[in-house]
């Protein structure tokens, strides 16, 4: 993969000391703001990676933009592999157009985890828009059966 400004990157880009950033594979000891748990989809409901990542996918896409007042831009799901198990979406802001960049991945093929990472491309505070959405996504997921 690569990131933003074309450098390459296995798995997901840390978030760095920025608040606007949260993210599954940041070490919890080097950056407890920004360490959020992983999705764990119900291997007894979802027998592959592919059907987690179909139902990921429409979860996704029933996202609301403009729901607790953030992304009313809307967004575009820009890469869905579910092959793969990675999901890239870009969500904008109303007002001015920012973009923030989301993605969904497996890193281990072996297990039923999938880790996340919702981060603002720009500037240094983002209001809790990051979590108000990762926080929506979980939320609609848990109601699926993941965890």
């Amino acid at each position: 993969r690569k990131d933003v400004a074309g450098g390459e990157y296995i798995g997901l880009k840390e978030c760095g000391a920025a608040p606007n950033c949260f993210c599954s594979t940041d070490s919890i000891e080097d950056s407890p703001d920004t360490n959020i748990p992983p999705f764990k989809w119900d291997t007894s409901k979802l027998s592959s990676r592919q059907d987690a990542f179909q139902q990921l996918h429409e979860v996704v896409k029933a996202y609301q933009p403009g729901q607790a007042n953030i992304d009313g831009g809307g967004f575009n799901v820009v890469t869905f592999d579910p092959e793969e198990g990675y999901i890239y979406v870009q969500f904008e802001s109303l007002k001015n157009g920012y973009i923030d960049d989301v993605e969904f991945a497996m890193i281990n093929k072996d297990d039923n985890v999938v880790q996340v990472r919702s981060a603002s491309r720009l500037g240094y505070l983002d209001f809790g828009v990051n979590a108000k959405r990762i926080n929506y996504l979980a939320n609609a997921l848990r109601q699926k059966g993941w965890d």
